[in-house]
């Protein structure tokens, strides 16, 4: 098995093979949360506007995501872990639009099959792609917005390549290298409310999801749901 680890926007355009789309802050750590509420599937899409297009033809129940780490107009959820906590969704399909995790799923057109990568998901990620025995998996770091390289997606990255390996990486280091990046510092802030420390304390959560979030298209649309990985 061929691994390649690559970064951004470009990156998920260029991705192929068994391809893990990481968003650590906080696309796929929220929608782990979904499905742990209860929710059906998410619907996930690159921009608001069709999200909330979506959901008027009947698509899907609600709407989440973010522009500039905030709840675009419209939506019912934010881009929070902390927030869909409480919520009950069960058997809801959801719609999902942020401005890096759900922009590079829409944009991993090469992919013969993508999985939504984040801390929490590693583990049953890296479980769930190793009983695809694919030849080639691609993993890309969104970061920022897509556009710049991130702490905590470049260090997903390698711990999914790690455990794709055989290896088992100390939890507790990685997650001392990710508080220390920039994006860590937003959390918390009382300058940036809509970014509480509760949804990064989620976020590294390393491995205490028991499932993998898979997607597919599904009659046009790129649809995730959480998939059951094979036993430790």
């Amino acid at each position: 098995m061929k691994i390649v680890l690559d970064s951004l926007v470009e990156g998920a355009r260029q991705a192929s093979g068994t391809v893990v789309i990481v968003d650590v802050y906080r696309c796929f750590t929220t929608a782990a949360v979904a499905f742990s509420r209860g929710a059906a599937k998410i619907v996930m899409v690159a921009e608001p506007d069709e999200a909330l297009g979506l959901r008027r033809e009947g698509v899907g129940e609600l709407c989440m995501g973010e522009v500039g780490g905030k709840r675009p107009p419209g939506f019912d959820f934010g881009n929070s872990p902390s927030e869909l906590s409480s919520a009950d969704l069960r058997g809801k399909t959801l719609i999902q639009s942020t401005r890096a995790g759900t922009v590079g799923v829409a944009a991993a057109r090469l992919a013969d099959h993508i999985y939504g990568g984040a801390l929490t998901v590693a583990d049953a990620t890296a479980r769930a792609v190793l009983r695809r025995g694919p030849e080639l998996v691609t993993i890309v770091a969104m970061g920022s917005e897509g556009k710049v390289r991130s702490d905590e997606d470049e260090q997903c990255a390698l711990y999914l390549r790690n455990l794709l390996l055989g290896r088992r990486p100390d939890r507790d280091a990685v997650r001392k290298l990710v508080l220390v990046g920039q994006e860590s510092q937003k959390y918390g802030d009382p300058a940036t409310p809509h970014f509480p420390a509760a949804d990064r304390e989620m976020a590294l959560e390393i491995d205490a999801v028991p499932f993998a979030i898979g997607i597919a298209r599904e009659g046009g649309l790129l649809v995730a749901r959480p998939e059951q990985a094979s036993p430790p």
